[in-house]
């Protein structure tokens, strides 16, 4: 594969990520009639986390000092990212979340810039920006003139963005690594789903173990598969690869 290729199979690898990413408001904002987001995210990283192993059933040795990376990358990028987004989400409307989000290129551009010193915010990148977030805009209002803004919401789902520019910068380093993506992106969750049993006993037990009938919903199981399986284990792992092929 030539170096053009490659760099058309990483932006069409980026562009079925966003593609499927979309698709997560809507199936969490379904899923919050019966779970909190931190149990939705629970449930999705164990999912993820079964399914990489599915798709690459063997270990992959680390350095142990990379461990560090890897937990920041899932504390960052899997839990905090998420979990302000489906928290967002319980606040604000869709719309406004994705619109929102949208801008994390933009923070992931800033911290390269700061800690990778790579040169991003060029004026093409601010004009592209700008285009871009202005077309996704016109699409999530689809129609209204206004955006109704609910600043609890919104101030979350901003943070929720800036916490994607820092796991960027991280998963940019682990890439320089040059761990098998599937290895690594799996390993990735294992470090979020350890750091999510604490907060599980924030929640009540009851309502976690014992209220089953949740999962007799058949869509309830469609949308933590798809959250667990496709929008989490498959895009994560296809974006670490994305950003590894876009690298300079």
């Amino acid at each position: 594969m030539s170096f053009r290729d490659k760099k058309v199979f990483g932006y069409l690898l980026a562009s079925a990520c966003v593609f499927f990413w979309g698709i997560t408001f809507v199936c969490t904002k379904y899923l919050l009639h019966d779970f909190s987001p931190l149990e939705i995210l629970f449930y999705r990283f164990i999912a993820a986390y079964a399914g990489l192993w599915i798709l690459r059933p063997r270990f992959e040795k680390i350095a142990a000092r990379d461990n560090i990376l890897f937990a920041l990358a899932g504390f960052s990028g899997v839990i905090l990212y998420q979990l302000f987004e489906n928290i967002a989400i319980h606040y604000t409307n869709a719309s406004n979340v994705s619109v929102i989000v949208s801008i994390c290129p933009l923070f992931t551009a800033i911290f390269s810039q700061i800690f990778l010193k790579e040169k991003h915010l060029s004026l093409w990148f601010i004009i592209g920006f700008v285009i871009s977030i202005s077309g996704v805009t016109l699409v999530c209002l689809n129609g209204n003139k206004t955006l109704e803004f609910n600043p609890k919401g919104d101030l979350l789902a901003l943070v929720s963005a800036v916490c994607w520019g820092v796991y960027s910068v991280v998963i940019s380093i682990i890439n320089k690594k040059n761990y098998n993506q599937l290895c690594a992106t799996r390993r990735i969750f294992f470090f979020a789903v350890l750091m999510m049993i604490p907060l599980m006993f924030f929640e009540n037990p009851d309502e976690i173990f014992e209220n089953t009938t949740r999962f007799s919903n058949p869509v309830n199981i469609i949308c933590l598969l798809f959250l667990g399986i496709i929008a989490s284990g498959f895009c994560f792992a296809a974006w670490n690869k994305a950003c590894k092929i876009a690298e300079p």
